[in-house]
């Protein structure tokens, strides 16, 4: 597989993330609201991610166990899996639940959306990864729809929960860099079971040590329910989120990702009649921006055919 082929595969699984993503948010608007803690919900399904991951990374090394790292071989791999398990899946979590108690929710929606523009900050400066004009203007793009969705263009108020939020959203970009540098010796099943085990086992620690060990271990039926739902669907999306960077550069994967506002409208209008008019303007701008990515992948493969030969 050539390198654009790999790209164009990438982008190809980060829209199927993307889809997968605006479910799980869709989703999650249900299963939250039958916990009266959004943290040890988010535990209670992150819990469940990490049991079918790891499963997963154990069918896959038992099927094939000469395919590909599965197992950290040096310092430099290990910190880093320690780095995912932290910054990816456990402390921004507190921090952007936390800061979702105090601040709005559009708010928080649209902070945690910039998430596209760290990324690309970070990205050029520890990847080289290259931003061409087309890059540029479809991130301005996707930002200027989430703005819209939000009520229109202009920055959160800086309180205490958008603070939380936006330390919560440079976490999960950093980790993203990890991640991507990480890929390139790992496996994703590996990184994916380093981020979601890890964090886990952290959020559990913390959910325990807040005096709310007894609301995790006490769940009712209908709770164990939606959590077991919500948590296979986080799996899916962190295993295709990693297989994804893998192959595809961090900011293409991480601005096709943003297409899940989209499929979370579009539910939310279709199931619970939400009305789509006064998001129309932003969801299209966040279309076009993401098109402009897959776009761009897409004429980098053409651009780099053979040429056959006249016969």
């Amino acid at each position: 597989m050539t390198i654009d082929e790999r790209r164009m595969t990438g982008v190809g699984l980060a829209a199927l993330t993307a889809v997968v993503s605006g479910v799980a948010v869709f989703v999650n608007g249900y299963g939250v609201r039958r916990f009266p803690d959004a943290t040890t919900y988010t535990t209670a399904k992150n819990l469940v991610a990490a049991a079918a991951i790891v499963a997963l990374l154990g069918l896959a090394h038992r099927r094939r166990p000469a395919s590909g790292c599965t197992r950290a071989q040096r310092p430099s791999h290990t910190w880093g899996l320690v780095a995912v398990a932290i910054i990816g899946g456990s402390i921004p979590f507190v921090l952007f639940f936390e800061g979702l108690a105090r601040a709005t929710s559009t708010d928080a929606a649209f902070i945690h959306k910039t998430l596209v523009a760290w990324v690309a900050i970070m990205a050029v400066v520890a990847l080289r990864e290259r931003l061409t004009p087309l890059h540029l203007a479809a991130i301005a793009v996707i930002l200027v729809g989430q703005a819209e969705i939000r009520g229109g263009v202009g920055w959160p108020d800086a309180g205490s929960g958008e603070l939380l939020i936006l330390l919560a959203t440079v976490c999960w970009a950093v980790e993203v860099i990890v991640a991507k540098r990480l890929l390139a010796d790992l496996s994703p099943l590996t990184v994916s079971t380093a981020r979601m085990a890890g964090g886990a086992a952290m959020l559990v620690a913390w959910v325990v040590m807040s005096g709310r060990g007894d609301d995790l271990l006490g769940l009712a039926p209908h709770q164990v329910g939606w959590v077991l739902l919500t948590g296979v669907i986080l799996s899916g999306f962190v295993v295709s989120w990693h297989h994804a960077l893998a192959l595809a550069p961090a900011v293409d994967v991480t601005a096709v990702l943003v297409f899940g506002a989209v499929i979370t409208a579009f539910l939310n209008a279709s199931v619970r009649g939400a009305p789509l008019s006064p998001l129309a303007t932003g969801l299209v701008l966040i279309a076009l921006g993401v098109i402009a990515v897959i776009g761009q992948a897409v004429a980098g493969r053409r651009s780099h055919r053979p040429v056959p030969e006249p016969a």
